[in-house]
C-alpha cells in the first residue's frame, strides 16, 4: 500500500531519536499507536481495565527494547507483537484463554459475512444479532493462535507478511491460520440458513 512507506519512514525517524535519547519522540509514537494497540489487546482481553494496564505494559516493555530494535520489521508490527505477546503472557497467568470482545457485523464482512445493515425490519434485526453472536462465538471458540492471526487481519488489517513477524511464524502459517480461522466461522454461520432467511423478499 502507498501510504506505508512514509508510515514506516516517519516511524524509523522517531525510533532513531528515542535511541538518541529523545524520550518525546517515544510519546510521538506512543500517541500514534496507543488507541490501535489497546483496540488490539481488548478484542485478546474481555476486561477494559485489564486491557488497559496490558497496553500500558506492552509500551513499557516496548520502551525498554528499543535500543536493540534494529529496524528488521516496520516499527508498529514489532509493537503488536509486544503486545500480543504480553496479553498471552497475562492469561496464562491468570489461567485464561485469549477472547474476542466486541465484534461488529462491519467488521466480520471481511470474512465473508452477508450484509445485512440496511434491513430495518424487525425480522432482520433479529437476523442480525443473530449473526453478531454467532460471529462472537466462532472467533470465541477458535485456538489461540486461529485467533490472534484472524484479529490481526480481519480487525487491525495487518498483511500476511506483518502477521507472520508479528506471531512469528512463516507466512504459509500465517495464510494457513487465516484460511482456517474463515473455514471455522464460515461454518458456523451457514448453520443459521441465511440465503432462505434474506432471499424471500417477494411481495
Amino acid at each position: 500500500m502507498q501510504h506505508e512507506a512514509p508510515r514506516i519512514d516517519a516511524d524509523q525517524k522517531l525510533v532513531e531519536r528515542v535511541q538518541n535519547g529523545d524520550k518525546h519522540a517515544f510519546d510521538m509514537l506512543v500517541v500514534k499507536y496507543e488507541s490501535r494497540v489497546m483496540s488490539l489487546v481488548q478484542r485478546l482481553v474481555r476486561d477494559h481495565h485489564e486491557a488497559q494496564d496490558i497496553a500500558q505494559e506492552a509500551f513499557i516493555k516496548a520502551y525498554r527494547a528499543l535500543p536493540r530494535f534494529r529496524g528488521d520489521s516496520a516499527f508498529y508490527t514489532w509493537l503488536y507483537r509486544i503486545a500480543v505477546n504480553t496479553a498471552k503472557n497475562h492469561l496464562v497467568s491468570k489461567g485464561r484463554r485469549p477472547a474476542i470482545e466486541g465484534v461488529e457485523l462491519e467488521e466480520a464482512e471481511v470474512v465473508g459475512i452477508p450484509k445485512l445493515q440496511d434491513i430495518d425490519s424487525p425480522e432482520r434485526q433479529l437476523l442480525r444479532d443473530e449473526l453478531e453472536e454467532v460471529i462472537y462465538s466462532a472467533i470465541n471458540q477458535l485456538p489461540d493462535d486461529l485467533k490472534t492471526a484472524i484479529t490481526l487481519r480481519e480487525f487491525e488489517g495487518l498483511s500476511y507478511e506483518e502477521i507472520s513477524q508479528v506471531m512469528d511464524c512463516p507466512v504459509g502459517t500465517v495464510r494457513s491460520r487465516i484460511f482456517r480461522a474463515r473455514e471455522a466461522i464460515d461454518k458456523q454461520i451457514r448453520k443459521l440458513n441465511l440465503g432462505d432467511k434474506t432471499d424471500d423478499q417477494s411481495p
